[in-house]
């Protein structure tokens, strides 16, 4: 079982050892292997909450082809309840009631050609009493709890209007009351009102209405034969708002009125209106395609407008039809394929106004350039981004930044060219930026900028960044609650920076550089703006080399460890109004199941028990170990040992990379269908399973890649575990090119499965990522690709990097997988690979999915690949006997006959998996 105590380390400790498996594993006995058919058993955790008194816990438990079931358990007790095909748990404010989304079983959804609807779920918590409502397109609880909500969803297709029923449950006495035409419906924060917007046919009583929800009294705020769009309250103040509006003929956008109301509690309230004649330039509309925001005390209300267009004349059918052409332009500021993605967005793209409630007027704050604007809550400035003259397809996103004044439109210039902002502070008074290596703050109110950290006696650079170009630095822990300071991070410990640009002072006191320790800020109230540095604040604390993961609390300038282990713990939930945390603990033996802790860590108790059938089989157990490259860099790696292994045995081993994997050493494997090898699957059947960290330089990525695999494998032979004749490779995407750049370059190896790799980056560079239509210019030279130059100024560069300017050297025979649908690598660069090894005679085998994306979505597929690829680890690693796809290929006409024999039996639980 899961240790219940909590571990106290010494401040200075470092703890390096072998990784411990939280939970026994029992004899051998009667274990067997894992197999592929297996992995369809393990359940997985989703939609996990707490109530906010701590006493429930909630979560849906599903696995692949079974059906969903949601699970409602006491934390202390045995109570528990359960609801077959639900999901998305959802708990009242006062923890009595729970919602939850009800699907369908996994046979009807898979036989059905059409989405099935769903339906809203409510449970009382105490007695289990359920009720549910068929056709729920949303549902939730007002503030407070007082009442539960669920708006159908529009059943008629073809209907002219968006409005359905809307069902209102008094939680207190189970009243229901039932509104109409319902589009959109919204709380105000309190919970004292309901406010809806109706779109009903023929637009008979579209309006505005608001219903007082202690009494229940309704009262229309506005009407009108309009459309009514963006509802919003304000968060501090009684304020309203709604577009409504219609769309005139030949015209494209709807012309909207903007309805404001403030003080709805009282008898008379105020609703102004602004038409766009209030302030926008002529041919400018206000536009629902942009969201509306109140300032803090309901005086200016900003809103979305956009440019008037008249609707084309239809082309007439007695002329030639119209040509479909795309013009791309050498000097056009994004290439067509960008513009063709965006294209939905830059349709409704939105310029930014002001509205001033008490004095009836509009301010335009983007005079429509690019302008991103970014408002204070306190309404009275906007900081601007304009990237207007920096648009590229691969430099820095650079940007001039504004100060706006939100009465008049003035912009005042705040910096030009940059590259990094770090933006508003909550209270609005201060926006931060990265320049030159050190963070700035510019003082909005009273225009002044301030270089916080050159005085700073620590570097808030992240030397950790390893692409080409400008270091960002380490992060942004908050700003502290008085709106005088913000908590910065370097590389280990938090630091305190005054914003008026005094020195910096550790809140860590050196104590995670000291122990290798990453410390940084849970955010255990997700609607906390600012750090109160008055209370005590948890942090989460990482060993850099021990890979220790736990949690620790900094109290009045006192750091104490709460609990730093070898494990892995998940985002920790804690419950609103109780002292009680809601957190998964892993490693590679134990499922990262639910559990409860109290607000110390030194209380745990145990949720679920997703997967008991682990004990069923073989397992392994993985550890970390150290390796040098030959200019004596330091890197780690993990190693997963089977069960089964003894002392002194060489075992077949598959080297899995990417970019840092040591991190993982805690990470649960959870046996599923992926387009990659399953870890726990594959250590079960007696395989070690290896995961190096690699050192990138910047400019020889593939190179480095080269280094670092080799370098930790031949540790690993070093070490007495791997068999040195039987060492397959394993990568996919970035990795996948890097492992038939190894293939070319290596002979550690015995086989190379990898996939959806870019092979020539000479002509991959001016190919697309089809998914967000740029082109690969940015990527190679800033990005992930890390060449840091571009094949025009160094083409010796990309070609030396390029798998395919090694293939007479491959000796290696390679399985190779590709999406033929992939958006982010083409397809095409799988094809020159296989063409080329083909030409040459090496041995390559080339796995093309149609309609498969960037890896494999279809369950079929997932299979399908996981069993070829056993086969061929098994055939290359093993010297088992190669089935014929591998001696002799599947000619086409053979294809359907060949998929028939080679498909599995039923994979899948035909119950409900709620167990």
């Amino acid at each position: 079982m899961l240790a219940s105590t909590r571990r106290l380390l010494p401040a200075l400790a470092i703890v390096l050892c072998s990784p411990v498996a939280l939970d026994a594993q029992g004899t051998e006995g009667t274990k067997t292997p894992l197999q592929i058919e297996d992995y369809a058993r393990w359940r997985s955790i989703s939609g996990a909450a707490i109530s906010p008194d701590g006493a429930w816990a909630a979560w849906s438990y599903g696995r692949i082809r079974g059906d969903d079931t949601l699970h409602v358990k006491a934390v202390e007790g045995a109570e528990a309840r359960a609801v077959p095909y639900a999901t998305a748990p959802l708990f009242s404010d006062d923890g009595r009631w729970v919602a939850y989304e009800i699907g369908h079983s996994f046979r009807d959804a898979e036989s059905s050609e059409d989405d099935l609807p769903a339906s809203a779920g409510l449970m009382e918590v105490a007695t289990g009493e359920t009720w549910s409502w068929e056709n729920a397109d949303d549902f939730g609880f007002s503030p407070g709890s007082t009442h539960f909500w669920v708006k159908k969803s529009q059943s008629d297709e073809d209907a002219d209007h968006d409005g359905t029923d809307l069902i209102l449950r008094r939680l207190a006495t189970g009243s229901i009351e039932l509104l109409g035409s319902v589009d959109e419906v919204d709380f105000d924060p309190e919970g004292r009102w309901l406010a809806w917007t109706v779109d009903a046919a023929d637009q008979a009583g579209n309006g505005l209405y608001a219903m007082e929800l202690a009494t229940g009294v309704r009262r229309p705020v506005d009407q009108a034969a309009a459309r009514y769009e963006r509802l919003t309250w304000a968060d501090e103040v009684d304020a309203l708002a709604v577009l409504r509006g219609s769309t005139p003929d030949d015209m494209e956008e709807r012309e909207n009125t903007l309805v404001a109301v403030t003080d709805l509690a009282s008898a008379s309230a105020t609703v102004a209106t602004f038409e766009a004649s209030d302030g926008l330039a002529d041919g400018w509309v206000l536009s629902e395609n942009g969201g509306l925001e109140w300032n803090d005390d309901g005086t200016v209300l900003f809103a979305g407008a956009r440019p008037q267009a008249e609707s084309p004349e239809e082309w007439p059918d007695s002329v030639l039809p119209l040509a479909d052409v795309n013009v791309w332009h050498w000097a056009d500021d994004r290439i067509q394929t960008a513009q063709q993605q965006s294209a939905a967005r830059d349709r409704s793209r939105t310029w930014r106004v002001a509205a001033h409630v008490d004095e009836g007027r509009l301010v335009p704050l983007d005079e429509g350039r690019r302008l991103t604007v970014d408002v204070t809550p306190d309404g009275r400035w906007a900081v601007a981004r304009d990237d207007e003259g920096y648009v590229s397809d691969w430099k820095p996103a650079r940007a001039d930044w504004y100060r706006v004044d939100t009465r008049t439109g003035a912009r005042t210039t705040i910096v030009e060219g940059l590259e990094r902002a770090l933006g508003l502070s909550p209270l609005g008074t201060h926006w931060l930026y990265w320049k030159e290596g050190q963070i700035h703050a510019y003082a909005v109110d009273a225009d002044r900028h301030v270089d916080l950290t050159s005085s700073a006696p620590v570097s808030f650079v992240d030397t950790e960044w390893d692409y080409f170009g400008e270091r960002p630095p380490w992060g942004i822990g908050g700003y502290t609650a008085d709106g005088e300071g913000v908590v910065l991070y370097d590389e280990h410990d938090l630091w305190l920076q005054p914003l008026d640009g005094g020195t910096a002072t550790s809140l860590t006191d050196g104590w995670g550089a000291a122990g290798d320790v990453r410390l940084r800020i849970v955010p255990l109230d997700p609607e906390a703006e600012t750090v109160d540095l008055d209370e005590a604040v948890v942090l989460r604390g990482f060993g850099k080399r021990s890979k220790q993961d736990g949690f620790l609390r900094l109290d009045d300038g006192r750091l104490e460890t709460l609990t730093l282990e070898d494990l892995r713990y998940g985002a920790p939930r804690k419950a609103a109004d109780a002292d009680r945390i809601l957190v998964t603990r892993q490693d590679w033996q134990t499922f990262p199941d639910l559990w409860v802790a109290d607000g110390d860590f030194s209380s745990w108790t145990r949720v679920t028990e997703a997967n008991p059938w682990q004990d069923e089989y073989l397992w392994g157990r993985r550890i970390l170990f150290d390796y040098e490259l030959a200019d004596g860099t330091p890197l780690q790696g993990t190693l997963a040992i089977p069960e089964t292994w003894e002392s002194g045995q060489r075992l077949p081993m598959i080297v899995r990379f990417y970019e840092q994997y040591s991190q993982d050493l805690h990470a649960y494997p959870t046996p599923t269908y992926r387009h990659q090898p399953n870890f726990a699957g594959y250590v079960s059947r007696g395989y070690l399973l290896m995961q190096p960290d690699v050192h990138f330089r910047t400019r020889t990525t593939h190179s480095d890649m080269l280094e670092a695999i080799e370098a930790a494998t031949q540790a690993v032979i070093d070490l007495g575990y791997a068999d040195r004749d039987a060492i397959g490779l394993s990568g996919h995407s970035f990795c996948g090119g890097g492992g038939a750049y190894i293939a070319t370059r290596s002979m550690m190896f015995a086989a190379v499965a990898h996939g959806a790799a870019p092979i020539n980056l000479v002509s991959e560079f001016n190919q697309l990522f089809v998914g967000s239509g740029q082109n690969n210019h940015s990527y190679d030279i800033y990005g992930q690709g890390r060449y840091g130059t571009n094949p025009y100024d160094d083409f010796d560069l990309y070609w030396d990097q390029s798998p395919i300017s090694g293939v007479e050297e491959v000796d290696t025979p390679v399985l190779y997988l590709h999406g033929e649908a992939d958006p982010i690598v083409n397809w095409e660069q799988g094809l020159e690979w296989y063409n080329a090894l083909r030409f040459l005679g090496k041995p390559i085998i080339w796995l093309s999915y149609p309609d498969e994306g960037h890896g494999l979505s279809q369950l079929a597929n997932r299979i399908d690949f996981q069993r070829r690829l056993e086969q061929f680890f098994g055939h290359h690693l093993r010297g088992e006997p190669a089935p014929a796809w591998m001696t002799e290929g599947v000619p086409h006409l053979d294809k359907a006959r060949h998929l028939r024999g080679f498909a599995p039996g039923p994979i899948g639980w035909g119950g409900r998996s709620g167990g």
